[in-house]
């Protein structure tokens, strides 16, 4: 990295010319760029304001909260007039009036089940400002399976960590989780895997310089990662914020951990949920590949729900994050129901002339197709402009 300052005593002084100062800096680079950014809480906050002071051109913001008075504490960009609003939306607009110039959309999803594979596929960088291991496992496969590293931010209390992920060359996020981390995760679902609502509610102790500190790693990260630089990659930024005993983590790749391949080859299709079927999708994979070709989908569906009481089985069409532990209660009993679950289809289901919206696919997703050992992905390129709305560009994706 060169510590060279360019200083030119008539150029005027421009917006980013404190930027343009340092030596390797490429205001253009970081014009062109695509963020995506999940969670708008404390650390999102801090990361889109830093992201727009810098110039980033292209936000996604991802987030299915809305703002209470708590935030109003920790997050820069709300108001107390903000109270009701969708984070994301009013992150956006704030982000709009620190940097007129910058192109941002609000996108109101759940990380886990609402948001598909394009955006990860679309971005340059991917920052994840969240509080649950849930979360981050689904932002470490999606960014894993698309070929991206993500930056991730976490903080409680006084302390925090920053940390970049590379799947493709080092550890993921997965295989820094321990034993009890798994079992924290796991006991966010029922035995029947159905989401509790009651264990999603947990609220994380954070302050806002902690939030400032770990947030500015963070997207320092990215701009480093979009300038080609060395990054924290594999490497944690670990900050004491009671002793200021800050420190640099290594993390080890663990060679039996699920979350390193990528899907490829994939190919975008003008297809979308709302209007595609799998058995649309399976005549394409059927030419691509073989006439057995089937189906698989990156989330647990769920086809239907049986009463362990009555012995009574309902269709429930859903993606399986969707239907909650109340939700799956038997109606006439009372008694719990088991859910039917599927992870692929054949072209001979019954559920093969659904929509992919019925099924519980996610906009803007990729599917992949089988057959024996080879495999095919399809990216559902025609949801994007429904996702990115300003910020789409159908020739990029096409």
């Amino acid at each position: 990295m060169s510590d060279i300052l360019h200083i030119d005593p008539n150029q005027r002084d421009g917006r980013f010319s404190r930027f343009e100062l340092i030596g390797w800096w490429d205001q253009s680079r970081l014009a062109s760029a695509k963020a995506l950014v999940i969670g708008a809480g404390a650390l999102g906050n801090e990361i889109i304001k830093n992201l727009a002071l810098l110039g980033v051109g292209q936000i996604l913001v991802v987030d299915f909260d809305q703002i209470e008075h708590s935030n109003l504490s920790r997050s820069v960009l709300y108001r107390e007039s903000d109270c009701g609003r969708r984070k994301a939306d009013a992150a956006a607009e704030r982000a709009k009036e620190i940097y007129p110039q910058l192109r941002i959309e609000p996108l109101y999803a759940n990380v886990v089940y609402d948001l598909g594979l394009g955006p990860y596929r679309w971005a340059d960088v991917i920052l994840g400002g969240l509080d649950n291991r849930e979360a981050r496992v689904a932002i470490n496969r999606a960014a894993a399976r698309v070929g991206k590293p993500w930056i991730d931010g976490a903080i409680e209390r006084l302390d925090g960590v920053a940390r970049v992920f590379d799947p493709a060359i080092g550890p993921c996020y997965e295989c820094t989780m321990s034993e009890v981390d798994w079992k924290m995760l796991e006991a966010r679902r029922s035995c029947a895997l159905l989401t509790r609502n009651e264990m999603e509610q947990g609220k994380t102790p954070t302050t806002p310089t902690t939030s400032s500190v770990i947030a500015g790693i963070q997207v320092q990260e990215a701009v480093k990662l979009l300038h080609g630089l060395e990054t924290l990659s594999g490497q944690g930024f670990v900050f004491d914020g009671t002793y200021h005993q800050s420190y640099v983590v290594n993390y080890t790749r663990l060679d039996d951990c699920p979350s390193h391949e990528a899907l490829e080859p994939v190919t975008a299709r003008p297809w979308s949920v709302d209007r595609t079927t799998p058995r649309e999708v399976l005549e394409r994979a059927q030419q691509d590949l073989d006439a057995d070709a089937v189906l698989e989908f990156n989330h647990d569906l769920l086809a239907t729900l049986t009463c362990q009481a009555c012995q009574e089985t309902t269709p429930h069409l859903a993606s399986l994050g969707k239907v909650t532990e109340r939700a799956a209660v038997c109606p006439k009993c009372g008694a719990p129901r088991a859910p039917g679950m599927y992870h692929s289809l054949a072209a001979d289901s019954p559920l093969a002339d659904r929509t992919l919206a019925e099924l519980g696919v996610p906009a803007w997703d990729i599917l992949g197709a089988r057959a024996g050992d080879r495999f095919v992905y399809y990216e559902l390129a025609g949801d994007q402009r429904d996702v990115l709305r300003s910020l789409s560009n159908d020739k990029e994706s096409m």
